[in-house]
């Protein structure tokens, strides 16, 4: 167990509390020995978590694709992160990240060698996008990198293998970036590798389509439902990189991040480079809507 002094960081394994120096997985586990996992990640204002039931139907969602059960139910997912929480013992929000894999079994590909899925809670300190990010817009690399096709490991599956989006993001970070927007196997604009891109052209909100092979974020749809109550009009279409020059604004979203402007991609200039009024308003709406939608 888990002192009630600990800080910053706490780990639950299968019901069992652990500081992150003793977290331990077994080499066995079919997470660690092939990628045979789900996650998702959710985060608290204050000690409340946001979207947990949307959260936690995406999750089980990626686990079906790959014949994957959760062994516990929502309830007692939420127990063990609000122990995670309380043993985290934090000052301020936290970001939690909620793992399920295949478990420990015989080093072979036949899911019945592991009786007993594993499943993880992390829970460190929530880092805010920095505030420079929200008022001057921030700057996308425009990866190399192909997002992984959906005939192959389809991104509608939040899969603990990360190996496309790493990638993606390494090059980010060579070009100093602050994400990473990636087209699919068609050349279309997809999705970023921790975030779903959103643009404004002529006073209406654009995003690529489920179908241009992308996660359909929690967030990504939260901002679907604020532009509709605010009175933004909705389209999701196709989009390329010759469509960037066209746009006047963008943005991206996460849970970890909500809403950040977009003003530079590639080489891209984004409408006068600097956050447009659809996008603030949007912050806005977001922010309001927060307290209605916390476990």
């Amino acid at each position: 167990m888990v002192p009630s002094t600990t800080v910053s960081v706490a780990v639950n394994i299968d019901g069992t509390l652990y500081g992150a120096k003793d977290a331990r997985i077994s080499v066995f586990d079919h997470g660690y020995l092939f990628g045979e996992g789900v996650y998702e990640v959710v985060r608290t204002y204050g000690t409340r978590i946001f979207l947990y039931p949307e959260h936690m139907r995406r999750l089980r969602a990626s686990a079906d694709r790959i014949a994957l059960t959760c062994p516990v139910d929502d309830e007692v997912m939420l127990g063990r992160i609000r122990e995670t929480l309380a043993a985290a013992a934090l000052d301020g929000d936290a970001y939690v990240r909620i793992l399920l894999t295949r478990g420990v079994g015989e080093i072979v590909y036949d899911p019945s060698a592991c009786p007993s899925p594993s499943v993880v809670v992390i829970v460190k300190p929530h880092a805010d996008p920095p505030a420079s990010a929200l008022a001057d817009g921030v700057r996308l690399a425009l990866a190399d990198i192909v997002r992984n096709h959906p005939g192959s490991v389809d991104p509608a599956i939040k899969s603990n293998n990360l190996l496309n989006n790493a990638l993606a993001m390494q090059q980010a970070y060579r070009e100093g970036a602050f994400e990473a927007l990636m087209k699919n196997h068609r050349g279309e604009l997809c999705e970023c590798a921790q975030s779903n891109i959103f643009f404004v052209r002529n006073g209406v909100l654009l995003t690529p389509p489920a179908s241009a092979g992308l996660l359909v974020g929690i967030t990504r749809a939260f901002v679907l439902d604020l532009a509709a109550g605010i009175g933004v009009p909705v389209e999701e279409c196709v989009l390329r990189e010759d469509d960037l020059a066209s746009v006047d604004e963008a943005f991206i979203t996460s849970t970890t991040r909500e809403i950040v402007p977009v003003v530079t991609i590639g080489s891209h200039t984004i409408g006068g480079g600097r956050p447009g009024p659809v996008t603030q308003s949007l912050i806005a709406a977001f922010t309001a809507a927060i307290p209605n939608h916390l476990s």
